[in-house]
């Protein structure tokens, strides 16, 4: 797992993984650095430091406990006082009130693919908040932010007190180091980074752009199948959790950021937050590659709901209401009969964030590009744009079966309204032509004769 045993490695090539979701996991980067029999014994092998981190309270039902059990050259704790980041980043939100820098607005709304900055900017400069709702000083709620990258993150780390992170990148891999060990991110996966966890961001491939969905309060989980049963959707075994990894080195002036009720916060200390040799817990960082989801669709006539493409969800405490879904619409095949088979037209106590990694999206032909996005209120009509409209009922019945290939398009989904920043609101990529698209929807209403006379005696008969 390592070339140098005691400094630790950092060939990207390397990168090993266990597999599950929701297990007790073991990893330890040298053999007997996991204490046996207890977790906090008088003296740690090799002269570890034990360290827990709560993703829960204690007494949160051991069902959904989070925890786990670290052990580290240095503790965490091991630095100077937190200060006031300089320059902050101004664009990150967490609190999302009147009195906060958003505002309400039912409008449906989309933006273009924002541009790669051309001034130095890593992944925590580089994040910006579109929209959300609540409180991460509540403990409930939600922010979707989206980043531009240029430049990987150096002699820092950065650490999210307030929330998870859910990373989807849309350009340029990531690799993501973490205090369990590293992940290797592409275009088609996605990252969970809990909350609490340091962790750094390196762009292998230079400039990168993404989505980033954050949840105050909870934790995603995988969703109840039901009538599915037991198979179905994403695979728990599909998930990937890295094995320990570790650096034991000098680092002066090494820069721990932390993300606190929305403002940014520096504290310095001399070593990497990367020392944990072993550890054992099942609160713990993971991926997963979209292309691995299995997914169910009509087999006879309609539209399913795109709630059946869900592969994680943040639930509320109302069974069956999220906080936030994450659902992707993969390539799959279409094969209802006597049946529109894009998304019907709707509106939605839920609101509707989305995003598109690569490819098209069948109900938008134009002006929905990768890594752009749109955002669809609550209870504001959206559907498919004229264009699609058009050439799907111009296929008629017989069009046959179709495979919607080369695409990966996703949304957030909540029950919460979302407030918009202003700094989205006033982006010169907000696409202000959006309402433009249907537009041209015009009526297709005929009445033959033999309507008319059967909607008049009907009429007279009542």
């Amino acid at each position: 797992m390592m070339e140098d045993p005691i400094a630790g490695g950092n060939n990207s090539s390397d990168f090993n993984y266990l597999s599950g979701f929701g297990n007790h996991f073991s990893s330890e980067a040298l053999p007997g650095a996991l204490p046996s029999s207890q977790n906090s014994p008088l003296i740690c092998p090799y002269g570890l430091y034990a360290e827990q981190i709560s993703g829960t309270s204690f007494t949160t039902p051991r069902k959904l406990n989070l925890f786990s059990w670290f052990y580290r050259v240095k503790p965490s704790v091991t630095h100077e006082p937190f200060k006031a980041r300089v320059p902050s980043n101004n664009r990150i939100l967490s609190e999302f009130n009147q009195s906060s820098d958003t505002c309400t607005n039912p409008t449906q709304l989309r933006w273009k693919p924002v541009e790669i900055p051309d001034s130095p900017a890593d992944f925590i400069d580089g994040l910006y908040t579109v929209c959300g709702s609540g409180s991460s000083f509540l403990r409930h709620g939600y922010a979707i932010h989206m980043y531009t990258a240029n430049k990987s993150m150096d002699n820092c780390a950065f650490c999210n007190a307030d929330g998870d992170f859910l990373v989807v990148p849309q350009q340029g891999r990531l690799l993501i180091t973490t205090e369990c060990g590293r992940l290797k991110v592409s275009p088609g996966e996605i990252a969970i980074i809990p909350q609490g966890f340091r962790f750094t961001v390196n762009l292998p491939d230079g400039p990168s752009r993404g989505y980033v969905a954050e949840i105050f309060g909870t934790h995603f989980q995988l969703p109840d199948l039901g009538p599915i049963g037991a198979n179905g959707l994403a695979s728990p075994r599909d998930f990937l959790v890295p094995t320990a990894w570790f650096e034991d080195k000098s680092y002066p002036g090494y820069t721990i950021v932390q993300k606190f009720g929305g403002e940014l916060f520096t504290a310095a200390q001399d070593f990497s937050p990367f020392n944990v040799v072993a550890w054992h817990g099942n609160y713990v960082p993971y991926k997963y590659d979209l292309s691995k989801f299995c997914p169910y669709n009509t087999v006879l006539f309609d539209h399913s709901d795109p709630s059946i493409n869900t592969v994680l969800t943040a639930p509320t405490d109302k069974p069956g209401v999220a906080l936030l879904d994450f659902v992707i619409f993969p390539p799959r095949w279409l094969v209802a009969e006597h049946t529109f088979r894009p998304p019907y037209y709707h509106r939605n106590c839920m609101s509707e964030f989305m995003g598109l990694i690569h490819g098209g999206y069948e109900a938008k032909v134009d002006g929905f590009l990768p890594g752009g996005a749109s955002l669809h209120n609550c209870m504001s009509p959206h559907g498919p744009d004229t264009k699609s409209y058009e050439a799907t009922i111009a296929r008629g019945n017989d069009v046959g079966p179709n495979k919607i290939t080369d695409t990966m398009a996703f949304m957030f989904e909540s029950c919460l309204i979302p407030r918009i920043s202003r700094w989205a609101l006033e982006s010169p990529f907000l696409d202000h032509d959006y309402y433009q698209c249907w537009i041209g929807l015009r009526s297709h209403f005929t009445v033959n004769e033999t309507s008319k006379t059967s909607t008049l005696q009907n009429g007279h008969e009542e």
